[in-house]
Protein backbone atom coordinates (compact mmCIF):
# COMPACT_ATOMS: atom_id res chain seq x y z
CA UNK A 1 0.00 0.00 0.00
CA UNK A 2 1.09 3.55 -0.74
CA UNK A 3 0.39 6.27 1.80
CA UNK A 4 1.35 9.92 1.81
CA UNK A 5 0.20 13.31 2.99
CA UNK A 6 -1.09 15.92 0.57
CA UNK A 7 -2.60 19.39 0.71
CA UNK A 8 -6.03 17.93 1.46
CA UNK A 9 -4.99 15.41 4.11
CA UNK A 10 -3.91 11.76 3.93
CA UNK A 11 -3.83 9.52 0.84
CA UNK A 12 -3.89 5.74 0.76
CA UNK A 13 -3.98 3.53 -2.32
CA UNK A 14 -3.14 -0.05 -3.32
CA UNK A 15 0.40 -0.70 -4.47
CA UNK A 16 -0.54 -3.36 -7.01
CA UNK A 17 0.13 -1.21 -10.05
CA UNK A 18 -3.24 -2.15 -11.55
CA UNK A 19 -4.86 1.27 -11.14
CA UNK A 20 -6.33 3.72 -11.61
CA UNK A 21 -8.75 2.89 -8.80
CA UNK A 22 -12.16 4.30 -7.89
CA UNK A 23 -11.80 7.22 -5.47
CA UNK A 24 -13.14 7.66 -1.96
CA UNK A 25 -13.24 10.92 -0.01
CA UNK A 26 -13.31 9.84 3.64
CA UNK A 27 -14.52 12.46 6.14
CA UNK A 28 -13.51 12.35 9.78
CA UNK A 29 -15.72 12.86 12.84
CA UNK A 30 -15.84 16.05 14.89
CA UNK A 31 -12.47 15.32 16.50
CA UNK A 32 -10.61 15.75 13.23
CA UNK A 33 -8.21 13.70 11.13
CA UNK A 34 -6.95 11.34 13.83
CA UNK A 35 -5.26 7.94 13.50
CA UNK A 36 -8.69 6.25 13.50
CA UNK A 37 -9.56 8.00 10.22
CA UNK A 38 -6.18 7.13 8.72
CA UNK A 39 -6.70 3.50 9.71
CA UNK A 40 -10.12 3.49 8.05
CA UNK A 41 -8.57 5.01 4.93
CA UNK A 42 -5.95 2.26 4.78
CA UNK A 43 -8.60 -0.43 5.29
CA UNK A 44 -10.71 0.92 2.44
CA UNK A 45 -7.61 1.25 0.24
CA UNK A 46 -6.85 -2.42 0.91
CA UNK A 47 -10.11 -3.19 -0.87
CA UNK A 48 -8.94 -1.57 -4.10
CA UNK A 49 -9.73 2.13 -3.71
CA UNK A 50 -7.73 5.33 -3.81
CA UNK A 51 -8.73 7.03 -0.57
CA UNK A 52 -8.33 10.62 0.49
CA UNK A 53 -8.93 11.10 4.21
CA UNK A 54 -9.61 14.80 4.11
CA UNK A 55 -8.66 17.17 6.92
CA UNK A 56 -11.57 19.61 7.00
CA UNK A 57 -9.91 21.64 9.74
CA UNK A 58 -6.56 22.26 8.09
CA UNK A 59 -7.38 25.90 7.24
CA UNK A 60 -9.20 26.77 10.46
CA UNK A 61 -7.61 29.30 12.79
CA UNK A 62 -9.40 27.84 15.81
CA UNK A 63 -9.28 24.04 16.09
CA UNK A 64 -9.70 23.58 19.83
CA UNK A 65 -12.92 21.69 20.54
CA UNK A 66 -14.41 22.14 23.98
CA UNK A 67 -18.08 21.68 23.04
CA UNK A 68 -18.58 19.48 19.94
CA UNK A 69 -22.09 20.77 19.27
CA UNK A 70 -21.06 24.42 19.43
CA UNK A 71 -18.01 23.72 17.30
CA UNK A 72 -20.05 22.10 14.52
CA UNK A 73 -22.71 24.81 14.69
CA UNK A 74 -20.06 27.39 13.92
CA UNK A 75 -18.62 25.57 10.91
CA UNK A 76 -19.64 26.85 7.49
CA UNK A 77 -21.48 24.11 5.61
CA UNK A 78 -21.05 25.82 2.21
CA UNK A 79 -17.30 26.25 2.75
CA UNK A 80 -16.77 22.65 3.84
CA UNK A 81 -18.94 21.29 1.03
CA UNK A 82 -16.87 23.29 -1.45
CA UNK A 83 -13.76 21.72 0.10
CA UNK A 84 -15.23 18.21 -0.25
CA UNK A 85 -16.12 18.95 -3.87
CA UNK A 86 -12.55 20.09 -4.51
CA UNK A 87 -11.26 16.91 -2.86
CA UNK A 88 -13.44 14.77 -5.13
CA UNK A 89 -12.15 16.68 -8.14
CA UNK A 90 -8.58 16.15 -6.91
CA UNK A 91 -9.17 12.39 -6.88
CA UNK A 92 -10.73 12.39 -10.32
CA UNK A 93 -7.62 14.12 -11.68
CA UNK A 94 -5.04 12.16 -9.66
CA UNK A 95 -3.07 9.48 -11.59
CA UNK A 96 -4.04 6.79 -9.04
CA UNK A 97 -7.76 7.37 -9.60
CA UNK A 98 -7.86 9.43 -12.79
CA UNK A 99 -11.27 9.53 -14.47
CA UNK A 100 -12.72 6.91 -12.11
CA UNK A 101 -15.90 7.43 -10.13
CA UNK A 102 -15.65 8.98 -6.66
CA UNK A 103 -17.77 8.29 -3.56
CA UNK A 104 -17.90 10.07 -0.22
CA UNK A 105 -17.85 8.16 3.08
CA UNK A 106 -18.16 9.96 6.42
CA UNK A 107 -18.51 9.31 10.15
CA UNK A 108 -20.57 11.31 12.68
CA UNK A 109 -20.09 14.94 11.61
CA UNK A 110 -18.41 13.53 8.52
CA UNK A 111 -21.49 11.42 7.85
CA UNK A 112 -23.56 14.57 7.94
CA UNK A 113 -21.29 16.19 5.36
CA UNK A 114 -21.26 13.02 3.24
CA UNK A 115 -25.06 13.22 3.02
CA UNK A 116 -25.01 16.95 2.28
CA UNK A 117 -22.36 16.41 -0.41
CA UNK A 118 -24.67 13.94 -2.13
CA UNK A 119 -27.35 16.62 -2.28
CA UNK A 120 -25.20 19.25 -3.98
CA UNK A 121 -26.03 20.05 -7.62
CA UNK A 122 -23.89 18.55 -10.38
CA UNK A 123 -21.02 17.69 -8.05
CA UNK A 124 -19.83 14.56 -9.83
CA UNK A 125 -20.15 12.40 -6.71
CA UNK A 126 -21.25 8.88 -7.63
CA UNK A 127 -22.39 7.62 -4.19
CA UNK A 128 -22.43 8.55 -0.50
CA UNK A 129 -22.12 6.42 2.65
CA UNK A 130 -22.95 8.33 5.85
CA UNK A 131 -22.22 6.53 9.12
CA UNK A 132 -24.41 7.91 11.93
CA UNK A 133 -24.44 11.32 10.29
CA UNK A 134 -26.15 14.06 12.27
CA UNK A 135 -29.46 14.86 10.59
CA UNK A 136 -31.19 17.71 12.41
CA UNK A 137 -30.40 21.31 13.29
CA UNK A 138 -33.80 21.87 14.93
CA UNK A 139 -33.18 19.59 17.93
CA UNK A 140 -30.42 17.54 19.49
CA UNK A 141 -26.69 18.21 19.47
CA UNK A 142 -26.79 20.92 16.81
CA UNK A 143 -29.83 22.80 18.08
CA UNK A 144 -29.44 26.32 19.43
CA UNK A 145 -32.20 28.30 21.15
CA UNK A 146 -30.76 31.40 19.49
CA UNK A 147 -31.02 29.78 16.06
CA UNK A 148 -28.23 29.01 13.63
CA UNK A 149 -26.56 31.50 11.34
CA UNK A 150 -28.19 30.98 7.91
CA UNK A 151 -24.97 31.67 6.03
CA UNK A 152 -23.21 28.88 7.90
CA UNK A 153 -26.11 26.45 8.20
CA UNK A 154 -28.46 27.17 5.28
CA UNK A 155 -30.42 23.89 5.53
CA UNK A 156 -30.40 20.85 7.75
CA UNK A 157 -29.49 17.47 6.29
CA UNK A 158 -32.98 15.91 6.51
CA UNK A 159 -34.28 18.88 4.51
CA UNK A 160 -31.43 18.75 1.98
CA UNK A 161 -32.10 15.01 1.50
CA UNK A 162 -34.99 15.76 -0.86
CA UNK A 163 -32.31 16.83 -3.35
CA UNK A 164 -30.23 13.64 -3.13
CA UNK A 165 -28.52 13.22 -6.52
CA UNK A 166 -26.72 9.90 -6.13
CA UNK A 167 -27.18 6.49 -4.47
CA UNK A 168 -26.92 6.49 -0.66
CA UNK A 169 -26.32 3.81 1.95
CA UNK A 170 -26.62 5.18 5.51
CA UNK A 171 -25.90 3.44 8.81
CA UNK A 172 -27.28 4.25 12.26
CA UNK A 173 -27.38 2.75 15.74
CA UNK A 174 -30.80 2.28 17.27
CA UNK A 175 -29.50 3.60 20.60
CA UNK A 176 -27.83 6.72 19.17
CA UNK A 177 -28.62 9.57 21.57
CA UNK A 178 -27.84 12.17 18.90
CA UNK A 179 -30.08 10.83 16.11
CA UNK A 180 -33.73 9.98 16.70
CA UNK A 181 -35.71 7.24 15.00
CA UNK A 182 -38.02 9.99 13.73
CA UNK A 183 -35.08 11.69 12.01
CA UNK A 184 -34.04 8.44 10.33
CA UNK A 185 -37.62 7.89 9.17
CA UNK A 186 -37.71 11.44 7.78
CA UNK A 187 -34.45 10.79 5.93
CA UNK A 188 -35.89 7.61 4.43
CA UNK A 189 -39.03 9.43 3.30
CA UNK A 190 -37.12 12.33 1.78
CA UNK A 191 -34.65 10.18 -0.11
CA UNK A 192 -37.35 7.82 -1.34
CA UNK A 193 -39.03 10.72 -3.08
CA UNK A 194 -35.85 11.47 -5.07
CA UNK A 195 -35.96 8.20 -7.00
CA UNK A 196 -32.32 7.54 -6.11
CA UNK A 197 -31.36 4.15 -4.61
CA UNK A 198 -31.25 4.93 -0.89
CA UNK A 199 -31.18 2.69 2.16
CA UNK A 200 -30.90 3.29 5.90
CA UNK A 201 -29.59 0.40 8.00
CA UNK A 202 -30.29 0.62 11.75
CA UNK A 203 -28.49 -1.69 14.20
CA UNK A 204 -30.21 -2.70 17.46
CA UNK A 205 -27.91 -2.54 20.47
CA UNK A 206 -25.61 -0.01 18.79
CA UNK A 207 -25.25 3.67 19.54
CA UNK A 208 -23.26 6.53 18.12
CA UNK A 209 -19.75 5.79 16.81
CA UNK A 210 -20.31 2.02 16.74
CA UNK A 211 -17.59 1.73 14.06
CA UNK A 212 -14.91 3.34 16.22
CA UNK A 213 -12.72 0.56 17.57
CA UNK A 214 -10.65 3.08 19.54
CA UNK A 215 -13.65 3.76 21.81
CA UNK A 216 -14.43 0.60 23.75
CA UNK A 217 -17.66 1.99 25.19
CA UNK A 218 -19.06 2.78 21.73
CA UNK A 219 -17.60 0.06 19.49
CA UNK A 220 -19.96 -2.75 18.47
CA UNK A 221 -17.93 -5.40 16.59
CA UNK A 222 -20.84 -7.29 15.04
CA UNK A 223 -22.56 -4.17 13.75
CA UNK A 224 -19.22 -2.79 12.53
CA UNK A 225 -18.41 -5.97 10.60
CA UNK A 226 -21.84 -6.11 9.02
CA UNK A 227 -21.80 -2.43 8.06
CA UNK A 228 -18.30 -2.76 6.59
CA UNK A 229 -19.36 -5.65 4.39
CA UNK A 230 -22.50 -3.85 3.24
CA UNK A 231 -20.50 -0.71 2.48
CA UNK A 232 -17.96 -2.60 0.38
CA UNK A 233 -20.70 -4.32 -1.62
CA UNK A 234 -22.44 -0.97 -2.17
CA UNK A 235 -19.25 0.78 -3.28
CA UNK A 236 -18.38 -2.04 -5.68
CA UNK A 237 -21.86 -1.85 -7.23
CA UNK A 238 -21.93 1.94 -7.51
CA UNK A 239 -18.37 2.71 -8.55
CA UNK A 240 -17.88 -0.24 -10.88
CA UNK A 241 -15.27 -0.25 -13.61
CA UNK A 242 -16.46 2.62 -15.79
CA UNK A 243 -15.79 6.35 -15.34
Amino acid sequence: MKTQTCDFGYLASPDSGSGPYPGIVLIHDVWGLAEHSRDLARRVADEGYHVLAIDLYRNLAQKKIEDPGSFIRNLSDPDLLADISAAARFLREHPDSKNRKVAVVGFCMGGMYALLAGCEPDDGIAAVVPFYGLLSYSHGLLHSDQGLEPQRKPREPIVAAKDLRCPMLAFFGEEDSFITAEDVAALEASTKATGQPAECVVYPGAGHAFMNDTREEAYRPEAARDAWGKMLAFLAAQLGDSP
